[in-house]
């Protein structure tokens, strides 16, 4: 982890409008101020999916207001933990940091019902993920 208390997760995939969206949604809901969230894209899009913003309404949990960006070497830097979804090789790497790839299908294209069991899956790894960092999920 890093130097202070926080742990630093960032959240990887091409357009920045759906997986990692829902993933650091979780994580700073879930996670509170314990853990600090980033998410990015190799490749953003110009705004988050609407049925990810839907699916996610349906969890208690507005993101809206979120944008997809882009993904720095800095912010993968500044990170304890990178998890990937599905970019590939535009991610840059820097050894002594932990590595996930969650392989989990794409949203882009689908309706909220397509959406639903994959947001689902990613509460379910988000929880791990807490876990794993030694950090109490939120109710």
């Amino acid at each position: 982890m890093s130097s202070s208390a926080t742990a630093s997760v960032l959240f990887v995939c091409v357009h920045n409008a759906g997986r990692s969206q829902m993933a650091a949604a979780f994580l700073t809901h879930l996670g509170g101020d314990r853990v600090q969230v980033r998410s990015a894209g190799s490749a953003p899009a110009d705004t988050v999916n609407a049925a990810v913003v839907e699916a996610m309404r349906e969890a208690g949990i507005d993101i809206s207001a979120e944008t997809p960006k882009i993904l720095t070497t800095e912010a993968v830097h500044s990170s304890d933990v990178v998890i990937t979804m599905g970019c590939g090789d535009a991610c840059p790497y820097f050894p002594g940091k932990r590595y996930l790839d969650w392989q989990l299908d794409d949203p882009a294209g689908q309706g909220v019902e397509a959406v639903r069991p994959i947001r689902d899956e990613i509460e379910r790894r988000i929880r791990r993920l807490l876990t794993e960092l030694g950090i109490e999920p939120a109710a």
